[in-house]
């Protein structure tokens, strides 16, 4: 990636549904692929199920965290209600990745949702796949370690 490219990444959801756990797994794994990463939170009102968004930001140089408004090359959104309160950030002609894309039925908990959408954002990006399935082994637990790579491995073909 050249010095001066920087990807812009946000993640949106509501409290519980693993948007920041999803942040720390993509800032993960572009650390591991030598990039510079910056990474930024907003809670809401996460714990009452509210709205939660995340930007991470990687690239040979980040100089802040937040995405600038209008320039997300990247908006994953884990529940379909806040895709409109959160398409703004979406800059012409970036992508869009929402539970849709997957068809919730193919995962076997909905709670990996999360891990199966970064398996698609994943295709997107320049970043090993081995550095993701690092960075998910770091970020949970591991008795979920399975079934997440599971998901992730599922969200990786789904969106092929």
């Amino acid at each position: 990636m050249m010095a001066g490219v920087v990807t812009n990444i946000v993640i949106a959801g509501l409290g519980g549904q693993g948007v920041l756990t999803a942040s720390d797994i993509v800032a993960e794994a572009a650390l591991r692929a030598g990039f510079d990463v910056k990474k930024s939170e907003l809670h809401g009102m996460s714990q009452r199920g509210g709205s939660v968004t995340s930007d991470v930001r990687y690239g040979g140089e980040v100089f802040s965290p937040m995405v600038p408004p209008g320039e997300a090359d990247f908006l994953l959104v884990l529940s379909p209600d806040q895709i409109e309160n959160n398409r703004w950030q979406l800059r012409p002609g970036g992508t869009l990745l929402g539970p849709e894309r997957l068809g919730t039925q193919a995962l076997h908990s909905r709670k990996t949702l999360n891990v199966a959408l970064l398996g698609a954002l994943s295709r997107e990006l320049a970043i090993p796949e081995e550095h993701w399935q690092a960075a998910i082994r770091a970020n949970l637990p591991g008795k979920v370690h399975a079934m997440n790579l599971e998901a992730f491995e599922t969200g990786r073909h789904l969106c092929a």
